[in-house]
């Protein structure tokens, strides 16, 4: 949690983040924009997450993609967690960090013949679920299982039909999203799995959205989901798991969501009921394990006065945070070294990065007068990173990694030469 310090500077993780940037760093000074994480903060939101489930068999898969440094990883997994990947770099990510096969699902729409293949591979018997999109890859996992002389362990990812209360490009439970296979073409997917000998039907999925406030949506799903699995279990073998996905919602600060433990008690419940409570429950959490447990840090280049309008400009831009740009999100921006200013107090700032693009924007925000010389922007730590690029010739940001209250890594920026070198060959 970020606190402040008797001087009012920034504190996370037990470390005041300006001295990050005060002092060296394995001989050399960190320089912003870079990410700060608290890594112990998100190992405690994963094993709340599991105390939610009380006793029901469970797997917390971590969403790759949300954030896929090594160091969160392996952290995470020696708390218990799988992994949910959506490539076959993020699948040779999670391998790599010590994730076992048996607790890796992959999911994506077009997944290439060389992931399918490592999917299956992976292990003795392959990873624990390749989450199927359509009735047409059904053939196309039997043809490289068949190849392979393996049998692929797969997963239907079913559109439950619910609209989630989010934004329109993270909303992917409905039957126009590209995602999932509609419930009126399951028959023709099990009457494909039916035709595929070297294809095992382990599960079913959904995952209707991202940055989920309430859990009532995400329940109705899970009860479209339930009743799908009693009847598949009617007529054929026990499955064994049921992905919920994840999408859980934080506070970015207009509002407080449904903690994710509520989302578990409430799955737990309902398999209970339903009488399916020896299967596993799967959930794929990634904002709400890492997101509010991030900042990105920033210094001020320069200011801009023009009538009443004011620029805080910083060295951070829309090439290391995307999700105001891509999303319209709203992240709230504080300075580093000193109290924010009390609510309804200070001067409205427009907070603006480098990069030559109108959407490289951040909102206003308002600070004291003089303005800070660095500023953090909070809840950072989900698709920030992992969303980054180089664009404008801009290197990609550091980034320093937290644990029991001290710096235990850090991972440098490639640098602006890194860039030239690479465009220029």
């Amino acid at each position: 949690m970020l606190t402040r310090d008797a001087r009012g500077a920034a504190v996370l993780g037990g470390v005041r983040l300006g001295d990050l940037f005060d002092v060296a760093a394995g001989g050399e000074a960190v320089r912003t924009p870079a990410y700060v994480y608290d890594v112990d903060a998100m190992v405690a939101a994963a094993r709340e997450l599991g105390r939610g489930f009380g006793p029901q068999s469970h797997l917390i898969a971590y969403a790759v993609k949300a954030n896929s440094a090594g160091v969160i990883l392996r952290a995470l997994a020696e708390a218990g967690c799988g992994a949910d990947v959506v490539s076959g770099g993020e699948l040779g990510l999670a391998l790599a960090c010590g994730i076992s096969p048996d607790r890796i699902l992959y999911s994506g729409v077009a997944k290439q013949d060389p992931e399918i293949d490592r999917a299956i591979g992976a292990g003795e018997r392959g990873i624990l679920a390749l989450e199927i999109e359509s009735v047409e890859e059904i053939a196309r996992v039997e043809a490289r299982a068949a190849a392979l002389g393996r049998i692929a362990r797969v997963s239907l990812r079913i559109k439950p039909g619910i609209v989630a209360d989010t934004h329109a490009h993270i909303a992917t439970g409905h039957d126009e999203a590209k995602f999932g296979i509609a419930q009126a073409d399951v028959p023709a997917a099990f009457a494909a799995l039916a035709a595929a000998p070297h294809v095992r039907l382990v599960g079913v999925g959904s995952h209707i959205g991202s940055q989920l406030m309430r859990a009532t949506e995400y329940l109705a799903a899970a009860d479209v989901l339930i009743e799908l699995a009693r009847e598949r279990e009617t007529t054929h073998a026990p499955l064994e798991l049921v992905d919920f996905g994840g999408g859980f919602g934080i506070d970015y600060g207009d509002g407080s969501p449904t903690p994710p433990g509520e989302f578990a008690e409430g799955i737990s419940a309902r398999i209970a009921r339903a009488g399916l409570g020896a299967r596993t429950a799967v959930v794929e959490p990634g904002r709400a394990l890492v997101g509010a447990h991030g900042v990105l840090c920033a210094t001020v280049v320069m200011t801009k006065r023009s009538g009443d309008r004011r620029w805080l400009f910083i060295d951070a831009g829309m090439n290391d945070l995307l999700r105001p740009a891509l999303y319209g999100a709203r992240h709230h921006i504080e300075p580093l070294d000193q109290v924010p200013p009390a609510p309804g107090a200070g001067r409205p700032w427009a907070v603006a990065g480098p990069v030559c693009e109108s959407s490289d924007d951040f909102g206003e925000h308002a600070f004291d007068d003089p303005p800070p010389a660095r500023v953090l922007i909070r809840d950072a730590g989900a698709y920030g990173y992992t969303m980054a690029s180089e664009y404008n010739g801009r290197p990609l940001p550091a980034e320093i990694f937290l644990r029991g209250g001290r710096m235990v890594a850090v991972t440098k920026s490639r640098g602006i030469a890194a860039w030239i070198a690479d465009r220029s060959g």
